[in-house]
């Protein structure tokens, strides 16, 4: 049996935000071997690696939106996953990104972050999302500053236990300019 999926394909000006793939594996393991993952969960065993792939799907399957794959426009070079995030048990929906440690330091997270927001906000009805970053975390918090996110709290997360929750600008908050919200 074929499951099939409607995972809408989304573009910026340098990205392509598709569907996660079975391709994106190697770059995936690579990356759980490495103290680079240590953010988000890492290091994991390569099986471990492929059931989280396999874990994405299942919520675009589940929840009808999910993490995409993000690739570079000009070379296909798989750069990292962007997307929004809910499983059972999570404090608030989520727009997420996690970067290959090649693909960091580009504007990459930002610019597909923020076409992942306008989805959620524009296609899906969202009127707010969280992105939950780790303490130590600087370059996520970075990303989240120039989504015009602000830190709210500190949430004892049961899986990863102390993080920090960044609340995004609500819809009508980005088309004022954000201002209102934080004034």
């Amino acid at each position: 049996m074929t499951a099939s999926l409607s995972i809408p394909t989304l573009e910026t000006k340098r990205l392509i935000l598709r569907d996660p793939r079975e391709s994106d594996f190697e770059a995936e393991r690579d990356f759980y071997a490495s103290d680079a993952s240590r953010f988000v969960g890492g290091p994991l065993p390569e099986q471990q690696v492929w059931r989280n792939l396999a874990m994405l799907m299942g919520h675009w399957a589940f929840r009808g939106y999910g993490f995409w794959g993000v690739e570079d426009k000009k070379t296909g070079t798989y750069l990292g996953r962007v997307g929004l995030w809910f499983p059972h048990g999570w404090m608030e929906r989520e727009i997420g990104w996690t970067l290959m440690p090649y693909a960091t330091g580009q504007g990459y997270a930002t610019e597909a972050a923020e076409t992942a927001r306008a989805h959620a906000y524009d296609i899906l009805g969202w009127d707010t999302a969280i992105s939950q970053i780790d303490p130590a975390n600087a370059p996520s918090k970075a990303v989240a500053r120039r989504l015009g996110a602000r830190f709210e709290q500190m949430y004892d997360d049961p899986i990863y236990g102390p993080v920090e929750i960044w609340r995004h600008l609500a819809p009508a908050d980005l088309e004022n300019g954000g201002m209102e919200a934080y004034a």
